[in-house]
């Protein structure tokens, strides 16, 4: 594999980051996961944006402009031969003094990496499984909203669903309300409605999440950010899950419990392949 470092094109065994990079050590960074179709990155300046918006956020300057980071995104892809692919941009604050200031880090880091990926075909979907985390996440955090480098309430909240035989976690806030998957936003379907949490309840503003949205509002189906506590999702008519990487992921049981099934999580999965069709296609 080829990496991008900091401007250059590496061998994966040439690609270094001191062990001393702030990211590592905190968790001081931010990142991106990003779908690439045909060759071409699916939903790019909305993930560009956001990870703008996460650097200034935790004050990291990003060393590159997004004409720049497009054009050495696709060199990326092209010389790893992977047109159907997920992206990951890592950009850390990079080596500082010893501690938990800042300052003195002046000079990020910037990574990507390409990954082989698979296909999410509406007509036979991937389905997961839930189980509820014991792990709960802030309500209100304002650091949520972004996808920094310090995942550990996701990571241990994914490595208890697996250890119960669940393919995700669900997450509940400080409040008591689901806030989000441990790598996905979560969706329900109520009286018709598509219905999913507000940034409010301490959940990443997910890229795919917002598309969903106007995919819904697209196809003339309600829409709405409402809370949701235990016991709610077993009564939806359906639940679903978001990721750039699976797109739109139907959810079969949680703790054990059937979900039901609704033809609103097909439809907008058709739709959301439909516009990975006209991106590949150019349109």
């Amino acid at each position: 594999m080829i990496v991008y470092l900091n401007g250059q094109f590496v061998p994966e065994a040439e690609a270094k980051v001191s062990v001393f990079d702030r990211s590592f050590l905190y968790g001081d960074g931010v990142f991106e996961t990003v779908r690439i179709y045909a060759g071409r990155p699916f939903l790019w300046l909305q993930h560009l944006a956001r990870l703008r918006e996460g650097a200034k956020f935790l004050g990291i300057r990003i060393p590159i402009s997004d004409a720049g980071f497009t054009d050495a995104a696709m060199s990326l892809i092209g010389c790893n031969a992977m047109p159907g692919s997920l992206l990951r941009i890592t950009l850390s604050r990079g080596v500082g003094r010893r501690g938990y200031s800042p300052t003195g880090a002046d000079d990020p880091v910037l990574v990507m990496t390409a990954h082989p990926a698979t296909d999410n075909d509406p007509a036979a979907p991937v389905c997961w499984t839930l189980a509820t985390s014991s792990f709960r996440v802030p309500a209100g955090d304002r650091l949520a909203t972004f996808k920094t480098a310090n995942k550990l309430a996701q990571v241990l909240a994914r490595a208890e669903a697996e250890e119960r035989g669940a393919d995700e976690a669900l997450l509940l806030n400080t409040d008591g309300r689901f806030a989000e998957a441990a790598s996905s936003n979560l969706f329900w379907i109520e009286h018709g409605v598509v219905c999913t949490p507000p940034l409010a309840e301490g959940l990443l503003a997910g890229v795919t999440r917002a598309f969903v949205v106007q995919l819904a509002r697209g196809l003339r189906l309600p829409t709405s950010e409402r809370s949701c506590g235990p016991g709610q999702l077993q009564e939806a008519e359906g639940v679903f899950l978001t990721t750039s990487s699976l797109e739109i992921v139907p959810a079969t049981r949680l703790d054990g419990e059937p979900l039901r099934s609704s033809p609103i999580t097909k439809q907008l999965h058709e739709a959301y392949r439909k516009a990975v069709v006209d991106l590949a296609d150019g349109a």
